[in-house]
């Protein structure tokens, strides 16, 4: 994708100068439907690694993650030798913290077996809500939830399964991020063109 030139439209996030990475995201990416499964991986790995940091900071470091992660291919990365997760906390390309290099290993066993379980992690992950985004329509940012009772229940059983990094407020950002969820406020120019 190139990137967008600064414009005047209306976002909820992603205006200003130097904020162009911030808005190509916003414009292209966030709240629309996935169903890829690759991709599905890719977003929960760079959301586990998100927490307690700004979205910008990772979106920097996209190439740098998908190197690390064989392009976030979940078969490779759940075969990760220790030494090869070790290797990445030198990595300036990513973020360096350990245990969250290890959970992406750990939860691409667990993506794994989901896919197993119900032939797609799409299909898994798409049942919680019911299969159709969950389209909100909130007039000004501070008025979005950190947190819903569908993304609770997804947090809950993505740790009983055994994932990491996935607690409700990441999971909300998740849901967000791959268009379980549809929180574009009424003022944002995507609103209501998805």
């Amino acid at each position: 994708m190139s990137m967008l030139k600064l414009d005047e439209k209306k976002r909820c996030f992603g205006e200003g100068l130097g904020k162009e990475l911030y808005a190509q995201y916003h414009d292209c990416e966030w709240s629309i439907p996935v169903h890829d499964d690759q991709k599905l991986f890719e977003m929960l790995i760079l959301e586990g690694a998100q927490a307690g940091l700004n979205w910008e900071t990772i979106l920097k470091r996209r190439e740098g993650y998908r190197t690390a992660f064989h392009q976030f291919d979940p078969v490779k990365v759940a075969s990760m030798s220790d030494d090869a997760l070790e290797a990445l906390r030198h990595n300036p390309g990513i973020i360096r913290n350990r245990l969250k290099i290890y959970s992406a290993r750990q939860n691409a066993k667990v993506f794994l077996n989901i896919q197993q379980e119900f032939g797609s992690f799409d299909r898994y992950i798409w049942g919680f809500v019911h299969g159709r985004p969950i389209i909100n329509h909130w007039r000004q940012f501070q008025d979005v939830p950190t947190t819903t009772p569908e993304s609770d229940a997804l947090s809950k059983s993505l740790k009983h399964r055994g994932m990491t990094f996935v607690g409700s407020t990441i999971m909300y950002a998740y849901m967000q991020a791959v268009g379980l969820v549809n929180d574009h406020l009424t003022s944002c120019w995507c609103y209501g063109n998805r």
